[in-house]
């Protein structure tokens, strides 16, 4: 008989001797006759090896000043045009045709690039010590303008929502690829053991157009990937125990469990398995920390007043505030997706609805943050996948996807503040300054968190993989 025959054979027997009931009743020891014996006679064989928590704490490649996370993405892509890069030339100019030479190889996502020019919708002001131009629709961020790196030289690779947010997070277009959180989690691991290292948040009245992939853990292990938390209700669905399963009951099931898994890991090493026997522990101790990382109503009047948040009622406001209180109670990175700035039509009236709704708990979790002398070592990232054109769209009140040219805001963990980094050209088509591409964006925040982009890599199908993939370059400009 040749050996592939023997070895099938072999497999076969050593998969029935698994499922047959006598050997799992004598040898798992979970018959009660079993436990109990096993009990008194302090067990007739040598425990499994532990197993190593996929989530300790590690070493980066050098001290990092960022030891935590929290990434505002603001889904749907929202203007920059009418938040932070005022231009008065597009001001000027508005109900034009844009110039010939801007619109050689423009790509659009829906309307004709030869579409009039649309000046910004609301005024603009001067504010801090930086003297930051911030739209009037941002009163609040205002106030802390001098934490921020305002930086107006984004630029990426795709122009529609579900291959942009997918870029934005893991530096490509395509499924399958780790997230910057899970990235990250790989890298540090979390400080956390009553919670996941890497937790997500959703508000508005979608979900993200790039689904779970956003916050994935793509070839990783699941242990990193993202864990989404409902702010109503059970924090995780099933988190609860069943009616007629006590705590005992359960501790004792775990832990028969555990032995299984345990055994198995030892056998044949699947990584996946560990991270079963972790997320089985860690749902057991978020049974007693979850609910009260959830419940807000502990915090005081002022801050619940200062984020605009009120207890039993989702928002983006509840969410920043428990972005603050997973960040203190040692959760690594956390990410808060708002997907509502889709504005191809109705631009005014849905930049003045959500600017509303996510002004005041942006300025409040940066002044939280820093009274509590936690933004030195907290980076804090606010944007969205793309900007919007310069041009019109939905009659005289809307703007299509734009990958050339927009904004987004860093602060605090390494950060340098109260800057304005980069510019776009004077009607907002291009980057023309200090140009920073995603997979920049990428390397300076692994940069901030301790490691060299190009050495933090997995070995996938044969390949090291890396976040930037083979490009990015840490913007030296950003950092403190």
């Amino acid at each position: 008989m040749n050996d592939p025959a023997r070895q099938a054979i072999q497999q076969t027997e050593r998969v029935q001797r698994v499922l047959n009931r006598r050997w799992f009743l004598e040898e798992c020891g979970v018959g009660l006759g079993a436990m109990a014996l096993h009990t008194l006679l302090g067990g007739n064989r040598a425990a499994a090896a532990p197993v190593a928590d996929p989530l300790a704490p590690r070493q980066p490649h050098f001290p990092g000043k960022a030891k935590h996370v929290i990434y505002l993405f603001m889904a749907g892509a929202p203007s920059h045009l009418e938040l932070f890069d005022y231009k008065p030339e597009l001001e000027k100019h508005n109900g034009q045709l844009p110039p010939a030479e801007l619109l050689k190889n423009y790509r659009a996502a829906f309307i004709n690039p030869n579409s009039s020019l649309l000046g910004p919708k609301f005024k603009f002001a001067r504010h801090g010590q930086s003297g930051a131009e911030i739209s009037e629709l941002l009163p609040h961020l205002a106030e802390v303008v001098d934490d921020l790196a305002i930086v107006r030289s984004l630029h990426t690779d795709a122009f529609n929502h579900a291959p942009g947010q997918i870029f934005m997070n893991t530096g490509s277009q395509q499924f399958g690829r780790p997230s910057i959180g899970a990235w990250t989690t790989y890298g540090l691991g979390s400080e956390s053991s009553e919670l996941p290292g890497f937790v997500v948040f959703s508000s508005a009245k979608k979900g993200t157009s790039g689904g779970a992939s956003n916050w994935g853990c793509g070839f990783l292990p699941t242990v990193y990937q993202g864990v989404p938390l409902r702010n109503q209700g059970d924090p995780i669905l099933f988190l609860s125990n069943p009616r007629g399963i006590d705590d005992v009951l359960q501790r004792e099931s775990l832990a028969s469990i555990r032995r299984l898994n345990e055994q198995r890991l030892a056998a044949v090493g699947d990584p996946e398995i560990a991270t079963r026997i972790n997320s089985f522990e860690m749902a057991y101790r978020m049974q007693s920390s979850a609910p009260e990382l959830m419940d807000i109503a502990n915090e005081s009047a002022e801050t619940l007043a200062m984020y605009g948040a009120e207890p039993g009622k989702p928002s983006f406001a509840n969410n920043c505030l428990l972005a603050r209180r997973l960040v203190e109670r040692g959760v690594r990175f956390v990410q808060l997706f708002h997907e509502a700035w889709d504005h191809h039509g109705g631009l005014t009236s849905g930049l003045k609805e959500q600017c509303g709704l996510t002004d005041r708990p942006c300025a409040a979790l940066l002044k939280d943050l820093k009274q509590r002398g936690m933004l030195d070592d907290t980076l804090v990232i606010w944007g969205g996948e793309f900007g919007r054109t310069p041009m019109v769209q939905g009659g005289n009140d809307g703007r299509d996807h734009h990958p050339n040219g927009f904004t987004m805001w860093l602060a605090g963990g390494g950060i340098k503040p109260g800057i304005t980094l980069g510019a776009t050209d004077e009607l907002g088509f291009n980057a023309i300054e200090d140009k920073v591409h995603v997979h920049d964006l990428h390397a300076t925040i692994l940069h901030l968190l301790g490691f060299d982009h190009t050495r933090l890599t997995y070995k996938f199908q044969g390949r090291d993989f890396r976040l930037t993939d083979v490009h990015g370059e840490v913007v030296q400009k950003l950092l403190a």
